[in-house]
């Protein structure tokens, strides 16, 4: 039978789930996908990938999780800044932490754990573009400066430890998938401008002919920072050529950016009547991506599917970070010299090649008479990192900075090596019409290996393997149309990095970017989930609501040395536990769209251990503290609630406001509760945002962000000030223990224009 002239019914067994999701797309319908493995490509999706490779996805009533999903529209309809700003104003136990100082850089948490640009944050979540994992494999950090936000068509935010996502997937995964031309043809321009000097030029076109499709995405964004010392120059570009008939389909894409960033890190609690200030400076990160991915399936039988990807990806970072010398005044015991050198800068490098490839087969085929979807896959990822590292005498100036007063000196030049190789399986079966059973599992094998290239530290060198079989299993109930209950529990697990590998011992704390030590290895996490949950839809109403615990064996810590506030060590510290509650409601009244997402998180230590950190008001005299079973972990809000509003005056006005609050958080370093100054209070921002349509094709939009400009902290950590006087001079004898705060930014406001053609 050719692919021209194959049966409705036969195919019907194959697209269900694209063909749900195209009728809920209205006056959409006629640019739903032909062929349904790239229905999670629409701009309104019903359709869950539960599996790492884009394949026929699973349809959401059958899903057994809380998974949150956001089309294109959404980020068009609030011109968020970047995609870390859209992830903290929308999801449910979503937050977010500015320790970077820089918009670009922040620190995303869900469900408290944490997908971070800075090497040496423990990271536990998995992040995706079009089925290829981005987590970089040196230190698993996401940079979320490197794609441009016009690209992106839709994003899912998949709870849960699911196995299938692999390595990292502790709390959850998000899974980005890009826009092509065959769905989002015609192009558009876009200028902005506004506060701290930002100005913005985004550029869109994409198109069909016959078989063949494009798209293009391009945005360059200059700023001078709301602060002192923390511009921004982001340059971002994906492209994507495709090949799309009934049976098959391809994808070749290139994603580049070239970016420097500028950060203004925390700032002394006493230093907030000017918060514009920075402690000391410079600190930039210059960034430069270069990927290329190759997405390919094949229906094999029209109830086949077998579906394959490959990615070459070329990453470099180049970091110059200025830090006080916690040395100064030590006395060396072999010449008698003290140390006189106030500051160091710190300047390190990452060249970094990975790449990969993944396999997976779906078979639609009915099982004893009822329907049945299994799939099969394999993936393999390795990737080559050379890390090193100079650090470079120097002075304070009046303002803070760091003034050279000798030659860089080599520290640390090491390679390593990650390899992870994964088989996976996935069963989604009928039970009943009303009844749904999903079992999975992944057995993944890691290994690291750490070579020092120096000549001067051979113990560096070192071989680390960590492999396990991680199981799923969930239940789901319809009962009726529009109502769906459900249950699951699966396990997940994340290896260490070669940077926690060498940075373990607590007589030789690191600093972070980490110099290299040869330590002692750390033991991979493992984590557990339970989640019992519902939703439902009814005409313009929906909600849903989850309950769920997260339990982490061996979970890993960066333990503060209590001295400088980026210098410690990683550690296993036994037990920690998550366990929540979830609620979300949305309807629509007449031109009236409000949604409301409410979170409670509690984020606790299970085991006790002991942690330095004299910067503790409550440390005893060696500063240490005990932190027991039940404390807080830090950075993790109890409570966090969200609320959209989208008002349509008009067909050519719109309007919509976004309300964030967070509770009160605890410092890093007050891991017990109990330093005097450890919590950080809470907030509430709100944001505004709104687009005039004034001519065929011509939109005015513009937001405003923080409209009531408050001073408020979203991140904190205890340190010492060593400028503890009324000006600021450098007095390490005198220095303050006292909470380092990550700002928010203040009120900012863009306007822009925007012209789309078809």
């Amino acid at each position: 039978m050719s692919p021209t002239h194959r049966s409705t019914g036969n195919r019907r067994s194959v697209v269900h789930v694209a063909l749900a999701a195209c009728a809920l797309l209205g006056s959409h319908a006629a640019r739903c996908a032909d062929n349904p493995a790239e229905a999670l490509e629409l701009e309104r999706v019903e359709v869950i990938g539960t599996t790492p490779l884009p394949g026929l996805g699973t349809p959401l009533k059958d899903v057994p999780a809380n998974v949150q999903v956001f089309g294109s529209k959404d980020l068009a309809r609030q011109r968020p800044g970047s995609l870390s700003g859209f992830l903290e104003n929308n999801p449910t136990s979503v937050t977010v932490n500015a320790a970077q100082g820089n918009p670009y850089q922040n620190d995303i948490s869900f469900r408290g754990f944490t997908a971070s640009p800075l090497l040496g944050v423990p990271q536990g979540l998995s992040v995706f573009q079009d089925g290829i994992r981005i987590n970089e494999p040196f230190g698993d950090v996401v940079n979320w400066d490197l794609l441009p936000s016009a690209a992106i068509a839709s994003v899912q935010l998949i709870p849960g430890s699911n196995p299938l996502f692999g390595l990292n997937t502790l709390g959850g995964a998000l899974a980005i998938y890009t826009k092509s031309g065959r769905q989002y043809p015609g192009g558009s321009v876009e200028v902005s401008g506004g506060s701290f000097g930002r100005g913005t030029v985004t550029l869109e076109q994409g198109g069909v002919s016959g078989p063949w499709d494009y798209y293009l995405a391009g945005n360059v964004s200059k700023d001078r920072g709301w602060a002192q010392h923390n511009p921004s120059r982001v340059a971002q570009l994906f492209a994507k050529v495709g090949y799309e008939t009934e049976r098959d389909n391809v994808d070749v894409s290139l994603t580049s950016a070239s970016n420097r960033l500028e950060g203004a890190q925390t700032l002394p609690l006493s230093f907030l009547d000017d918060r514009r200030q920075a402690y000391t400076y410079p600190d930039v990160n210059r960034n430069q991506l270069a990927m290329l991915a190759l997405k390919g399936s094949h229906f094999v039988r029209d109830d086949a599917l077998i579906a394959g990807s490959a990615y070459l990806r070329r990453y470099r970072n180049k970091n110059t970070s200025s830090n006080v010398n916690d040395d100064f005044g030590a006395v060396d015991p072999d010449s008698g010299d003290v140390d006189g050198v106030q500051a160091l800068n710190d300047r390190s490098a990452i060249d970094q090649t990975s790449y990969g490839g993944a396999l997976q087969l779906t078979l639609t085929q009915p099982l004893a008479g009822r329907p049945n979807q299994f799939v099969i896959g394999v993936s393999a990822d390795a990737g080559n990192a050379r890390f090193t590292q100079e650090s470079q005498p120097a002075s304070f100036d009046a303002s803070r900075g760091t003034v050279p007063i000798g030659d860089f000196a080599p520290e640390t030049d090491a390679r390593t090596r990650t390899r992870n190789f994964a088989v996976y399986a996935m069963n989604t079966f009928t039970l009943h019409e009303l009844w749904t059973l999903t079992a999975s599992g992944r057995y993944n094998d890691n290994q690291v290996s750490i070579r020092d290239q120096s000549g001067t530290s051979p113990d560096l060198n070192g071989d680390h393997a960590f492999s396990r079989f991680n199981p799923a299993l969930g239940l789901n109930f319809n009962p009726v149309p529009g109502f769906t209950s459900y249950a699951s529990y699966n396990e997940g697990m994340r290896a260490p990095t070669a940077m926690e590998l060498t940075c373990a011992d607590p007589s030789a704390p690191c600093k972070l970017p980490n110099s290299f030590l040869a330590d002692p290895p750390l033991k991979m996490v493992v984590a557990r989930t339970i989640e019992v949950g519902a939703r439902g839809k009814h005409g313009e109403t929906s909600w849903s609501a989850a309950i769920y615990r997260t339990e982490l064996s061996d979970d890993i810590q960066f333990v503060s040395s209590g001295n400088a506030i980026n210098a410690g060590f990683f550690q296993n510290v036994g037990k920690t536990r998550r366990q929540g509650v979830e609620l979300t409601g949305a309807t629509q009244w007449g031109p009236l769209g409000v949604v409301a997402r409410y979170g409670y998180l509690d984020a606790t230590f299970v085991s006790g251990f002991v942690e330095h950190s004299p910067a503790n008001s409550s440390a005893d005299a060696n500063g240490d503290i005990v932190v027991a079973g039940g404390n807080r972990i830090p950075g993790i809000p109890q409570h966090t609630f969200r609320v959209r509003l989208d008002y349509s005056a008009s067909k050519a006005l719109t309007f919509g406001a976004n309300l964030v609050a967070n509770s009160a958080v605890r410092s890093r370093g007050d891991e017990n509760n109990q330093d005097v100054h450890g919590a950080v209070p809470g907030y509430a921002l709100v944001h505004f945002d709104g687009i005039w349509r004034f001519a065929n094709g011509w939109e005015l939009f513009g937001r405003i962000d923080n409209v009531f400009d408050r001073d408020v902290a979203n991140f904190g950590i205890l340190g010492r000030n060593v400028f503890p006087s009324p000006g600021r001079t450098f007095d390490p004898a005198n220095a303050v223990a006292e909470p380092f705060l990550g700002l928010v930014a203040p009120r900012g406001a863009w306007i822009g224009l925007r012209y789309a053609w078809k």
